[in-house]
């Protein structure tokens, strides 16, 4: 048997140079922070920046004779997932070169909880981490956001190639409803409904007790369901005011992006419309209530003070976000297991949330209804429909198994670590965090926890887990499987 790779390396190069030069230029968009808080390693992200860019074009000028544009889906799904470990290995640079993390490990680690908008953090002592590598990590949120593919898209025209593979690979849901014949019309209006809600919440919040650079930081990591803070007490060490703006955004960064700009764009309400946003409103309103009244009635809070920690609590763990204003750790144990599984569910597909998604939870639960009338009715013929459509028995198999497999792996990151001396809560609450990009789990990965406690060879476990949730498990397992090589 002949085994060849379908890769076309010179056309991944390409990709990966045109990537490297977007990350270079963001990181020359942190030089004005570096020139305002100067620092003792203040060369850190000009040198970043230039080892990046010089690596793009060094890319780009090795394969300028390469003349096959044409991205074919191994092509996409191989992009989408070793873009992640590329951007992340450059990303790692600033940390070290400014001694903020210790080791290589440590580095990739940050860079990459920020690429995936995981939130995971080795840092304790964030005050103490200088304001342009903390800017920069919220940058690398920021980016990761809508996921560094679709940036990319903007420029892949420039090398000919329709970028439609990529698009589809990465951006699971926003294709749902087309705004434009043409892919790149869609990203560009999808890059301005993002921009527009970075720029709007940042305004909030330097109206409010944030500075200028503490708003666009939070701002960031708010609207790329991140949870990165410059703050060791997180958004906690804000007014309540900051803490209403950002749990607002929180919940616009769970939106099906496609769909918030159908609604703005023709002045109609389009996303009321949706079932899975209808969903998520409904679990979130009936959960943020039920909390509520818990803290109020049982942990004796002050009405405002328990509905405005239940609301951002319960929309932090839905979002995937990651973000606390409390600690909820020493809250009953029955609300952590509320907010440990809410980790599992993600917002709407086509958002900048992790998880598995509600769509896929949303057809699961009618499908299983359904099952059980077929039972009592064997002959009926009982299709399961989203928003009216009903969904083929393939894609709801599909889905179902994309949900079994994503507790699998859960389950098994989770023994990984406990084989390996980790506590059984830190086990599960490290595994869902990472796993579902929300950073802040439950055990001392909780509120102001950290991961460096972590030894090095879970870490890179950890890694491989945020990952797979980024790049939505079946891209990667489809990676490493014999037949995506077999000729």
């Amino acid at each position: 048997m002949k085994w060849k790779t379908k890769i076309n390396h010179p056309l991944v190069l390409r990709v990966e140079g045109q990537l490297l030069l977007i990350e270079g230029l963001f990181m020359l968009a942190t030089l004005p922070v570096t020139y305002v808080y100067r620092g003792l390693y203040s060369f850190s992200m000009p040198f970043s920046a230039l080892v990046t860019l010089l690596t793009g074009f060094i890319f780009l000028i090795a394969t300028r004779q390469h003349r096959d544009d044409t991205i074919r889906s191994h092509d996409g799904v191989y992009i989408v997932c070793i873009s992640w470990l590329v951007l992340s290995l450059f990303g790692a640079m600033p940390y070290l070169l400014s001694k903020s993390v210790p080791n290589f490990t440590d580095g990739f680690f940050e860079a990459l909880s920020g690429f995936t908008t995981t939130g995971a953090t080795i840092m304790t002592r964030i005050e103490s981490v200088p304001k342009d590598i903390l800017f920069w990590r919220s940058m690398t949120q920021w980016i990761g956001g809508l996921a560094i593919i679709v940036f990319s898209l903007a420029i892949l025209p420039y090398l000919g190639m329709s970028g439609m593979q990529l698009f589809v690979s990465e951006i699971n849901g926003i294709t749902y409803d087309k705004l434009h014949p043409r892919v790149m019309h869609t990203v560009r209006r999808i890059w301005f409904i993002y921009l527009f809600f970075t720029l709007l919440e940042t305004l909030l919040l330097y109206w409010g007790d944030m500075d200028f650079y503490d708003a666009l930081c939070h701002s960031m990591t708010t609207i790329s369901s991140g949870g990165f803070s410059t703050r060791t007490a997180n958004i906690g060490a804000f007014s309540n005011y900051s803490q209403v703006v950002i749990t607002v955004f929180m919940v616009l960064s769970a939106c099906n992006f496609s769909l918030l700009l159908l609604s703005l764009t023709w002045k109609s309400f389009t996303i009321l419309k949706n079932q899975e946003f209808r969903t998520f409103l409904l679990y979130t309103v009936f959960l943020g209530i039920g909390v509520g009244l818990v803290l109020f009635f049982v942990c004796h809070k002050s009405f405002g003070t328990a509905f405005r920690e239940s609301f951002f609590s319960v929309i932090s763990s839905f979002t995937t976000t990651g973000f606390f204003v409390s600690d909820y750790s020493v809250w009953p144990t029955f609300l952590c297991v509320i907010l440990f599984l809410l980790m599992f569910i993600g917002g709407c597909s086509g958002s900048t949330s992790g998880g598995v998604k509600i769509f896929r939870h949303l057809l699961f639960v009618k499908n299983s209804v359904l099952d059980l009338r077929r039972i009592i009715h064997p002959n009926a013929v009982l299709p399961v429909k989203v928003n009216d459509k009903a969904i083929s028995i393939s894609g709801v198999y599909k889905h179902t198994t994309f949900i079994f497999v994503y507790f699998l792996v859960f389950l098994v990151g989770a023994i990984i670590l406990l084989a390996c001396g980790i506590d059984i809560e830190t086990a599960l609450g490290a595994s869902v965090a990472t796993l579902s990009n929300v950073g802040t789990g439950i055990g001392d990965v909780g509120p102001n926890g950290s991961y460096v406690f972590f030894p090095q060879g879970v870490k890179w476990v950890l890694m491989l887990l945020m990952v797979l949730g980024r790049v939505e498990l079946f891209s990667l397992i489809t990676l490493l499987s014999r037949s995506f090589w077999r000729n």
